[in-house]
């Protein structure tokens, strides 16, 4: 079995979306179609069903992506087990990442990397995830962990973590501000409501779009710097705020919002690693990157 039709089958049945796993395969749609075309045709079954809108895994397909993932990490694993005996990797990476990437993500993807290649020192730096693409594409981190933008610059690779929806939060305690029927979300509900949002990034870009949609221009009662603040804000009584789910998840604050049950929804968004293209000519860049894997 070819390694990159395993790859290919992993990505789409990981991501359930032609598209954005073309994209992270760096392939176009159709070969990556034409890919999972050869291994069911090797297979003798299907292991996906798709239309033009929906692709889903069948019982074939999700037994076979279990052999892929640990056919694929075992070739990793045997790949770098002989790297390692031909020479030991040195010297820094430095990481760029919001504080509650640094405690979701690092560990596991530290730890491999300090277990694999003990020659490697870390450096961290931690601050608003909209500022960390252009930290790296401006050279001040070798690496950083973002949310994946519709359309990542070009000179970057990204390596996907894991997926995470943007909720609406507001606080537990009644206001007259909020709306009555979320899960019927229509312009008049929202105009009044006061609005938490980060100033920049993914996150922000996603809100204006869903105000937009709904004919409204929100009513922005602050811009906050990343995404932890607003989870303070939300349960001090401020406002509604737009967050990731992963940071609500991990804020010693989550108790004291409530998720709102909003219709239509926010887009999910990847969360993952990016580096530029030309640094994993780096050993010890590539190394790193090598032990990047989605959760």
């Amino acid at each position: 079995m070819d390694f990159r039709l395993l790859k290919h089958v992993v990505t789409l049945a990981e991501t359930l979306h032609f598209g954005r796993a073309s994209e992270l395969c760096h392939i176009s749609p159709s070969t990556l179609s034409r890919s999972i075309q050869q291994v069911e045709g090797e297979l003798g079954t299907q292991l996906f069903e798709r239309d033009n809108r929906h692709v889903t895994l069948t019982p074939q397909g999700l037994a076979f992506q279990r052999y892929a993932k640990e056919t694929l990490e075992q070739w990793e694993m045997q790949k770098r087990t002989l790297a390692a005996t031909v020479a030991q990797l040195s010297g820094e990476i430095s990481i760029y990442c919001s504080v509650t990437a640094s405690y979701s993500f690092l560990y596991e993807l530290l730890s491999d990397v300090r277990t694999r290649h003990p020659g490697i020192e870390l450096k961290l730096h931690t601050g608003d995830p909209a500022d960390a693409m252009l930290r790296v594409l401006e050279g001040a981190d070798d690496m950083a962990i973002t949310p994946r933008p519709r359309i990542p610059p070009s000179a970057l690779a990204f390596k996907s973590l894991t997926r995470s929806p943007l909720l609406f939060i507001a606080p537990t305690e009644a206001h007259d501000w909020l709306p009555s029927q979320p899960e019927s979300s229509t312009a008049e509900q929202w105009r009044d409501v006061p609005m938490i949002l980060s100033e920049a990034g993914l996150s922000r870009e996603y809100a204006n779009t869903w105000f937009k949609a709904m004919g409204i221009t929100p009513r922005i009662y602050a811009q906050v710097a990343g995404h932890e603040a607003i989870v303070s804000m939300v349960g001090l009584g401020f406002g509604v705020g737009v967050v990731p789910k992963i940071v609500l998840d991990n804020s010693p604050l989550s108790e004291r919002v409530q998720v709102l049950s909003v219709k239509p929804e926010l887009p999910h968004y990847d969360v993952g690693v990016c580096v530029l293209n030309r640094r994993l000519k780096n050993p010890m860049i590539d190394a790193f990157w090598a032990t990047v894997t989605p959760r």
